[in-house]
């Protein structure tokens, strides 16, 4: 399973991503579902991935070499592209690309071809986005009214991004939320969980401000997993029983 969270407010944009990978109870490894394309000083743009591991890898590596455009002869690069839409357009390219050379032979097996992908960043001079892309490479893009995506087992991490997550969060409280909203998946699921690998862009900056990956025993991520435990164990207790229990006369 996987579970991944962009979330975009007005200082920058946050992207959390787990790395199990899992085929079986007894057959979990880990791999880097967060990838980062950085020319400093022009653009930076952040990929997390969800779905067949084979398939994510192809894409990925396409995107790394250049889509085949038989219009000029030449590859379309993300470094090419002109806009941050044009950009997602050529993610949603190499998704159709690999669906049409792997698909059919997927299919023959009885392998689904599934994948979903975060993709977000910004080119120098243009507006920060956050995309979601299908498997079919349309997308949406993430709103000022609900200013993050999930992809992955994202029901259990959804409710604390709803209550907590506006467009005028601080960067590093969106960051905080969203290591809450992974916890509270790894604690529903177990098909989630560490390492994880953190991105951090802050809006108009040259290069990305944060790439981290947290490992088991991390002194901060541990004292938050305890406190959000302990701050819900406290809400509870503090909110009165409903008063609908029968009396005992």
């Amino acid at each position: 399973m996987t579970y991944c969270a962009g979330i975009l407010v007005q200082d920058g944009l946050v992207m959390i991503a787990d790395t199990r990978t899992n085929a079986g109870l007894d057959d979990i490894s880990t791999f880097r579902k967060l990838h980062v394309f950085s020319w400093p000083g022009d653009r930076t743009f952040g990929l997390m991935t969800a779905g067949n591991l084979s398939v994510t890898q192809s894409v990925i590596s396409l995107l790394h070499e250049g889509l085949p455009n038989p219009e000029t002869g030449e590859s379309d690069t993300l470094l090419g592209a002109t806009s941050m839409f044009r950009a997602a357009q050529l993610v949603g390219r190499a998704i159709r690309h690999v669906r049409a050379e792997d698909g059919p032979a997927l299919k023959e097996a009885g392998v689904k071809f599934e994948v979903t992908m975060l993709f977000g960043g910004q080119i120098k001079g243009q507006p920060m986005r956050l995309f979601m892309i299908y498997g079919a490479g349309n997308f949406i893009e993430c709103g000022t009214d609900a200013p993050f995506l999930q992809i992955g087992e994202h029901k259990y991490g959804k409710p604390i991004l709803d209550r907590a997550i506006t467009y005028r969060t601080h960067l590093y409280d969106a960051l905080k939320v969203g290591l809450i909203s992974m916890d509270s998946t790894m604690r529903s699921n177990l098909g989630v969980g560490l390492p994880i690998d953190l991105l951090v862009m802050r809006r108009d900056a040259d290069e990305p401000e944060l790439t981290r990956r947290i490992e088991a025993g991390e002194p901060y991520f541990h004292d938050l997993r305890e406190r959000w435990s302990a701050a819900l164990r406290a809400a509870h207790t503090a909110i009165p029983r409903p008063p609908y229990e029968p009396r005992k006369d």
